[in-house]
């Protein structure tokens, strides 16, 4: 197997973990064990806590102290047994330890696999502007085909959904040790900041990247409100009885899945997108694509025409999702150096899935909870304020965000 073919396969399972339980795990929350919106938003939030710090520590191990591949296989184990334990809880404040401790070692593993990646298509003289899009889909494929078979074999709102992302944790354990072996980088003479890892915070220094971090981080919170919450917005037309049995009701996570399948076409334009258009402008498309995902929302349903409207939803979402997150992690390969690659991508990690999703759980767990009156969300009421955050980013990030690509990018504009 080629290595572009083993890369395709550490995506495919990294992402499918995900799919297991990121989308149905707040319906489970909610409608099987009966936890309310600022309970959901805080377990949610354990994702941005353990992003606020761990992907850029385990990026700093990786670059100077400790292979990535071993970090990799680490990350996934403990994983696998903090999922299989997530499952038979109950208690709101004890699955918020434990989801906690998960995302601890799953958001670094995100980083990790784009590091790795990134790293050893170089060693190939791969192209990662034109290459890693292609290899990164099947990650988005991996999602696909965890949430179909969640939603199929009726798991959406059963703790089952965590007991398959814990085998799928152990059999990419199993597989990482199978990939490339990638050294850490060790410098004769050094400065304590180098010492300590803490290279990437000079790109702070730059205001450029400085307003593209913090807009990272303001997006990273759009993403998480979609990820918290869709699925409970989808289940609850089953409370009007002429959608009950609609199938957006009862396969609620196959329809969300269509933000899945439409990444992967976005994800394939990315290269040509990027290199026409630069940076600035596909990050300005992308948050006006989270303003037409949440307007759309605010007015579909299981109706006909509705239906359509979801559907576009979910088709807008893939640009939405795709021309922030990962041209993000391309634009962050082009930046910086080679010797604080994994650091850097750590960084944009904590940024993106750490300050923004600890933000944006908390914040939409909240405004679900002031628009909910006798248990009945107004859905279309928590839509439109979202719609509303992500018009006034692309606005405000039109006149504030300037870019001067350096000689090493392909970034053009």
């Amino acid at each position: 197997m080629n290595i572009k073919n083993r890369l395709k396969v550490m995506l495919f399972l990294q992402y499918f973990i995900w799919g297991c339980w990121l989308i149905t795990l707040g319906g489970y929350l909610i409608k099987t064990l009966g936890f309310s919106g600022t309970e959901v938003g805080v377990i949610f939030s354990s994702k941005g806590l353990a992003a606020f710090f761990t992907p850029f520590l385990v990026g700093i191990i990786a670059d100077k102290f400790i292979p990535a591949k071993y970090l990799y296989m680490l990350c996934h184990l403990i994983g696998a047994i903090s999922l299989f334990y997530a499952a038979s809880i109950t208690d709101p404040d004890l699955m918020f330890i434990v989801m906690f401790i998960n995302m601890m070692v799953f958001m670094p593993s995100i980083a990790l696999s784009n590091s790795i990646s990134y790293i050893t298509l170089a060693k190939e003289n791969l192209d990662t502007v034109t290459e890693f899009p292609k290899i990164r889909v099947f990650g988005t494929v991996g999602f696909i085909v965890a949430m179909w078979s969640i939603s199929l074999l009726k798991l959406e709102l059963s703790m089952v959904q965590l007991y398959l992302a814990a085998i799928a944790s152990l059999v990419l354990v199993a597989y990482s040790a199978t990939l490339p072996y990638i050294p850490v980088i060790k410098k004769q003479s050094q400065s304590w900041v180098s010492a300590l890892g803490l290279d990437a915070f000079v790109l702070f220094k730059k205001p450029t990247m400085a307003i593209f971090f913090l807009f990272a981080m303001l997006l990273g919170a759009v993403l998480q409100i979609t990820n918290t919450f869709g699925g409970t917005f989808l289940r609850d037309f089953g409370l009007n009885p002429a959608y009950e049995n609609s199938l957006v009701v009862q396969y609620s996570a196959i329809l969300l899945s269509v933000s899945q399948m439409a990444e992967i076409g976005f994800i394939l334009v990315i290269p040509f997108f990027l290199t026409r258009f630069g940076i600035k402008k596909v990050m300005i498309i992308s948050m006006l694509a989270w303003t037409l995902r949440f307007g759309l929302f605010a007015f579909g349903d299981p109706s006909p025409f509705g239906f359509v409207l979801l559907v576009l939803s979910m088709i807008v979402y893939g640009c939405a999702f795709d021309f922030f997150n990962i041209s993000g992690s391309i634009f962050i390969e082009n930046e910086v150096s080679s010797t604080i690659r994994s650091s850097a991508q750590g960084l944009y990690m904590t940024m993106v899935n750490g300050i923004g999703a600890m933000v944006g759980a908390i914040v939409s767990g909240k405004i679900v909870d002031l628009f909910t009156y006798d248990k009945v969300k107004d859905w279309q009421s928590i839509w439109l304020i979202f719609a509303s955050y992500s018009l006034v980013l692309a606005v405000v990030f039109c006149f504030s965000f300037h870019y001067r690509p350096n000689t090493k990018t392909a970034l053009n504009q």
